[in-house]
């Protein structure tokens, strides 16, 4: 029995989120499927870094699984981009270390939020982009992002629907943007995220951006604590789980020194 760790790319546009679920196109499924091809009728299981939601697209998500096959991992990648829909591609596949856990041993990801910010609405990128059509001062959301950067209780930041019971302190290691003609980027790395965090700093920060709210209406965001003044969740279209960082590259990992 062999542990491999895998990384994927997805377009999550019509998929119901990565994670499995009943009657339900999940990215989950569809990989679950062609290992099941892959071993002859026999189930795989695979677990991912963590899960996307409906609409959510992922550049590098992570998941690992256990095999009894002895295929190369060129071999394997190759295999399963031949099966595998045209909406999912397998980017490379490693021996990984008997303890290696795709969720636990992640000690980093990064995610970005792509906006479309022009007058004009552009119908080829509905499905990668947030269609924001309202000037912005980047320089004043360029200020706001640094408020979100180092450690915090994100309570008011994230779903109240999340199934997190405990703490929700996070330390978020970069919140930047950068304007590139009609595209604003907001990259957002991190020890850990909450249900929806990402699509709600980004919402606060555009609202800072527009004007609507001022940096000390933040501060007071982190202090109340509370969903309801954070604003609105933006929708997960213009959302990317970017990459999953661990000890290193190559899959060294707890005990492992």
């Amino acid at each position: 029995m062999q542990k491999l760790k895998c990384t994927v790319s997805y377009d999550g546009t019509h998929f119901s989120g990565s994670q499995i679920q009943p009657n339900k196109r999940t990215v989950q499924a569809e990989m679950e499927k062609a290992m099941t091809k892959m071993h002859k009728g026999k189930q795989v299981q695979i677990y991912f870094s963590g899960r996307t939601d409906a609409g959510v697209h992922a550049k590098a998500q992570v998941f690992h699984f256990e095999t009894e096959m002895n295929i190369p991992p060129e071999s394997w990648k190759k295999a399963l981009n031949a099966v595998l829909p045209k909406d999912i591609h397998v980017k490379g596949i490693e021996p990984a270390p008997a303890n290696f856990h795709a969720q636990f041993d992640a000690i980093e990801k990064e995610y970005r939020y792509f906006v479309f910010n022009c007058k004009e609405r552009n119908v080829f990128k509905r499905n990668y982009a947030y269609y924001y059509p309202f000037d912005v001062d980047i320089k004043k959301i360029q200020v706001a992002c640094s408020l979100f950067e180092g450690t915090h209780d994100f309570t008011s930041f994230c779903s109240a629907r999340t199934a997190v019971k405990g703490g929700k302190v996070r330390t978020l290691y970069e919140v930047s943007c950068k304007k590139h003609e009609d595209e604003i980027v907001f990259i957002l790395r991190g020890n850990g995220f909450l249900y929806n965090m990402v699509r709600i700093i980004v919402g606060v920060l555009l609202d800072v951006g527009s004007g609507k709210i001022d940096l000390p209406e933040i501060e007071e965001m982190f202090r109340k604590k509370d969903r309801t003044f954070a604003g609105k969740t933006l929708p997960p279209e213009g959302l990317f789980l970017w990459k999953v960082k661990y000890e290193n590259e190559a899959g060294k990992q707890r005990g492992n020194a």
